[in-house]
């Protein structure tokens, strides 16, 4: 397996909780310049007020296959029959300019504008003059996600979050720089939970990691495997080990928890020698717990996927393979997926995921018919990841298609891929 090194947390570090709303929290971190200035730019047809919102909406649909011109004077005249939601926005007949440019000077005879020229801090990541870049992820220092925050930023400052909902406000507060989250695993499949924040939230995927699984069996000093009558982890981690644990003997209860090294830390704050934790064996390390058996998921391909997320997203480059998130509704049910699922196929563009969740807003919709009564059909939004980069003209007219049949439509990241070799997590 490939040494893989956690960035910096101290052990004694506490799980971020909730930000309070009280006065007395005076925490005020220092704004960080992002790649893109949130400088006002001004849209044809009214969608977005500053680059932020531009990037966000993808520049998707600059290139209209037909010409939708409409006059500038009245962005939201009237007479349209198809009005679509991007990114939250009403929108009629949108035709955006790809890269608009602000014409900040003019040239020696000041007759001609000329555009600024760009500078390094338009192009750095935050955050900028050095400081650590700081990564929340869910959990306690030694899961899983904070070997991922260390593969995705090397030498970062592990931010411990007791809830994925946290780790999505400290973000957005500014408490944290990144957020490092699953999204989906190998054998457990996706992690729901937080494709629902990912809509209720307005962060950016600017990036994906994706961490093979080693699970090892933990005791206290001292415990033998016959003294155990208790193992304790994350559900999915349970079950990911169901047959191993059977193969070594083990006739114990299983029991859920939050997360796999929060098992480690339970046991070893309580002194339970009748109980085990599946975990990572870096929690062993920081909890002071024996390693009973190494390795013992049933399957060695078991992989989880993160994505990274932050306030701003990044500029989509054509230079190495790009994956491009995104989720759409439809006002009338689900009739319209094959119509967009046909915009990405004509253009040779793969899926690689797609996923549905019910409408949050509208999670059924009723049919009335006089003869059969009322029919009720469960209303969903799709989740489709797409081998593509946005700086790439055919992702923007596939998505310029897919708008014209969709309610709602919006990107959630165009981001490198993660082409790390792949190298199983246990050798059979």
């Amino acid at each position: 397996m490939q040494a893989i090194t956690p960035c910096s947390s101290p052990n004694n570090l506490k799980p971020l909780i909730r930000p309070s709303r009280s006065p007395l929290v005076r925490f005020s971190p220092t704004r960080i310049s992002c790649a893109y200035r949130s400088d006002s730019v001004s849209f044809p047809n009214g969608v977005g007020t500053s680059r932020a919102d531009w990037q966000s909406s993808c520049a998707i649909l600059a290139s209209k296959v037909v010409s939708q011109e409409q006059p500038t004077e009245n962005p939201s005249g009237g007479g349209a029959d198809h009005i679509a939601s991007v990114n939250g926005h009403k929108s009629s007949s949108i035709d955006l300019n790809l890269v608009p440019i602000e014409k900040v000077s003019t040239d020696s005879n000041n007759n001609k504008p000329v555009p600024k020229p760009l500078t390094i801090t338009d192009l750095s990541p935050a955050p900028m003059h050095g400081s650590q870049l700081r990564v929340a992820y869910q959990g306690v220092p030694g899961a899983y996600s904070e070997a991922a925050a260390g593969k995705a930023y090397p030498n970062c400052e592990a931010i411990p979050c007791d809830q994925f909902e946290v780790a999505f406000q400290a973000v957005e507060l500014w408490i944290a720089d990144r957020a490092v989250l699953p999204v989906e695993n190998s054998l457990g499949g996706s992690i729901h939970r937080n494709y629902d924040l990912l809509l209720r939230h307005r962060l950016h995927i600017v990036g994906e990691v994706q961490l093979p699984v080693h699970h090892c069996l933990l005791a206290l000093p001292g415990v033998r495997k016959e003294y155990l009558t208790r193992v304790i982890s994350h559900p999915q981690a349970l079950a990911q080990c169901e047959l191993t644990l059977t193969k070594l003997g083990l006739n114990v209860a299983r029991e859920a928890v939050d997360d796999t090294a929060g098992a480690a830390e339970f046991v070893a704050a309580n002194n339970l020698r009748d109980t085990a934790a599946i975990a990572s064996a870096r929690a062993a390390e920081l909890y002071g717990m024996n390693i009973l058996a190494d390795g013992i998921q049933d399957d060695s391909s078991n992989v989880t996927r993160f994505v990274m997320l932050a306030r701003e997203p990044i500029i989509p480059r054509t230079d190495r393979p790009f994956k491009t998130s995104i989720v759409f509704a439809h006002d009338k049910g689900t009739s319209v997926l094959f119509k967009v699922l046909s915009a990405f196929a004509f253009r040779n563009i793969s899926l690689t995921k797609i996923e549905s969740r019910p409408h949050r807003n509208r999670p059924i919709r009723l049919v009335d018919d006089a003869n059969v009564g009322t029919a009720k059909h469960f209303e969903y939004m799709f989740y489709v990841d797409f081998e593509a980069s946005m700086a790439e003209v055919r992702a923007q007219n596939a998505l310029a298609e897919v708008q014209e049949f969709t309610s709602f439509l919006r990107v959630l990241g165009s981001y490198p891929m993660d082409m790390t070799p792949w190298i199983p997590s246990r050798g059979d």
